[in-house]
C-alpha cells in the first residue's frame, strides 16, 4: 500500500519546507542535506527553492550504510582527518550566510556495534573543523530548518508491529504529514497561526524574567538558573537579514538558554535518545554548579560518556525547553527515536552549546561576553527528553517568590 495522494502531499511538504521552513528569498544560495534515499523529496525541495527565486541549490548527500562502513573500517588517521576543502566549504557557507535545509531520515541504530571511540573521535574532529558554519547557524546569522522524511530502517524501528516495510514507511509518512500540518487545507496559513500561538506563550515568560526554574517529578529534583535578560522563543525565529524561519518542523516548544553555572540537582530522562547511531535509555544526571558530576544510563553508558567528553562545554546545559504533555506528538503515544519529534513531545534540556540569541543582544556579543552572561559554549548540542504527565515546574523570581508554570505536565 502507498498513501493515497502521496505525490500531492509530498509536493505540499516540499513547498512548506521552502516557503515557511527557510522562507527562501530572491538570490539565496540554498544547501540541502539529504540521504540518498530521499532523492524524490530533495528534488521537489530544489524545484520549490528555484521557484521562489533561489540563485542556486546545492545538495549534499549522505548514506547510513557508507557512513557505517567508513567508521568501522577506515584507517585510524582518516577518522579524525577533515579534508581542507570541507573546512573551506564550511567557512564559505558561513561567510555567504547560505540557507540550510537538513532532511533527517537516519536509522536510529545505524552505528550500533561500531567502536564508540571511533565515532566520538570522528564527531569531535568534524565539529571542530566545521565550527564556522555551525556558529553561524546557532547564532541565526543565516536561515535554517530541520525536517524529516520516512525511511525503511527508521520506520521499522518506530512501528515494528506492522507487517511490512511498506506499511511501516506509509505510517511514518502519515505522522510526519500530520505533525507538520500537511493535511490542513493550507499548511502555510496553519503554520502562521501556530507561530502566533507559540510566540504569545514565549512573551508571557519573557515578561516574567524568572531567575530560575525548579523541576520536580519521579527521579527529578533540579533547579536551573536563567541568565539575566534571557529570551524565550517559540516556533519561528528571525535571521540576521530580518526574515523569519522555522528552525524545526514540527515544533511545539518554547525555549531559552540556562545559566551554565547555576544548575543544581538531579534529573532523569523520560524518553529514549537516539545519538551517534545508538539508542540511550533511562539516563540520569546529577549537576553541581552547572556541571554534570554523575551520570548513568540503562544502556549505552559508554556512548553517553563519549558525548560528555567531547569538550568542557558538553558537561553543561545549553538549552531549556518547555513542551506540554498534551502536545499532539506526546498524545500520539509514539516514540520516534528521533530528537526532532521526541523533543516536541516532552520538556527537554540540551547538553552543549547555547544559542546566542537566547539573551538580549547575544548575536552581537563576543564569546567572552556570552560566557560572562552565563551562556554555554561547545562543539555539540544534544537534546534529551525529561518531561512527563507527572512533572511540575515553578518559576523562581529574584525575590525568591514562586509562580507555578507547569502542573502535572501541562501549563499552569
Amino acid at each position: 500500500m502507498v498513501l493515497p495522494n502521496f505525490e500531492e502531499l509530498l509536493q505540499k511538504y516540499a513547498h512548506l519546507i521552502a516557503k515557511v521552513g527557510v522562507n527562501i528569498q530572491k538570490k539565496d544560495t540554498v544547501v540541502v542535506y539529504a540521504s540518498v534515499e530521499q532523492a524524490t523529496l530533495a528534488r521537489l525541495v530544489t524545484k520549490e527553492a528555484y521557484r521562489l527565486g533561489a540563485a542556486e541549490v546545492l545538495v549534499q548527500w549522505n548514506d547510513d550504510t557508507i557512513q557505517r562502513e567508513f567508521l568501522s573500517h577506515a584507517a585510524e588517521e582518516k577518522i579524525t582527518e577533515v579534508p581542507a576543502y570541507k573546512i573551506d566549504e564550511a567557512n564559505d557557507f558561513a561567510q555567504k550566510r547560505v540557507t540550510r535545509i537538513s532532511i533527517v531520515s537516519q536509522n536510529p541504530d545505524a552505528l550500533l556495534g561500531v567502536d564508540t571511540n571511533r565515532v566520538a573521535a570522528f564527531q569531535a574532529a568534524r565539529g571542530k573543523a566545521l565550527q564556522a558554519v555551525m556558529e553561524a547557524t546557532q547564532s541565526n546569522k543565516l536561515r535554517w530548518t530541520v525536517v524529516a522524511a520516512a525511511s525503511p530502517a527508521w520506520a521499522e524501528k518506530v512501528f515494528p508491529e506492522l507487517a511490512s516495510s511498506e506499511e511501516q514507511v506509509d505510517r511514518l509518512w502519515q505522522e510526519i504529514f500530520k505533525t507538520t500540518r500537511i493535511y490542513t487545507e493550507d499548511p502555510v496559513k496553519a503554520w502562521e497561526k501556530h507561530d502566533a500561538t507559540m510566540r504569545e506563550q514565549a512573551e508571557r515568560l519573557n515578561k516574567e524574567q524568572f531567575s530560575a526554574l525548579h523541576y520536580t517529578a519521579p527521579g527529578t529534583d533540579i533547579v536551573i538558573g536563567l541568565p539575566e535578560n534571557h529570551v524565550w522563543e517559540g516556533a519561528g525565529s528571525f535571521a540576521a537579514d530580518g526574515n523569519e524561519f522555522m528552525a524545526n518542523m514540527p515544533t511545539e516548544e518554547v525555549f531559552t538558554a540556562p545559566d551554565r553555572n547555576r544548575v543544581n540537582g538531579y534529573i532523569t530522562s523520560t524518553k529514549p535518545l537516539s545519538y551517534a547511531g545508538t539508542t540511550l535509555n533511562e539516563m540520569k544526571f546529577t549537576f553541581k554548579d552547572g556541571q554534570v558530576v554523575e551520570f548513568s544510563a540503562k544502556n549505552g553508558t559508554d556512548v553517553l560518556a563519549s558525548l560528555l567528553a567531547i569538550d568542557e562545554g558538553a558537561k553543561h546545559l545549553g538549552e531549556v525547553a518547555l513542551v506540554p504533555d498534551p502536545s499532539p506528538i506526546s498524545q500520539s503515544g509514539i516514540t520516534f527515536f528521533n530528537t526532532l519529534f521526541d523533543e516536541n513531545a516532552s520538556n527537554h534540556l540540551a547538553l552543549g552549546a547555547a544559542y546566542p540569541f537566547s539573551v538580549a543582544g547575544g548575536t552581537e556579543m563576543t564569546k567572552k561576553e556570552l560566557a560572562d552572561a552565563g551562556l554555554n559554549s561547545s562543539q555539540t548540542h544534544v537534546d534529551f527528553m525529561v518531561g512527563s504527565a507527572q512533572m511540575n515546574i515553578d518559576g523562581i523570581r529574584k525575590d525568591g517568590s514562586r509562580v507555578p508554570i507547569f502542573r502535572n505536565g501541562d501549563w499552569a
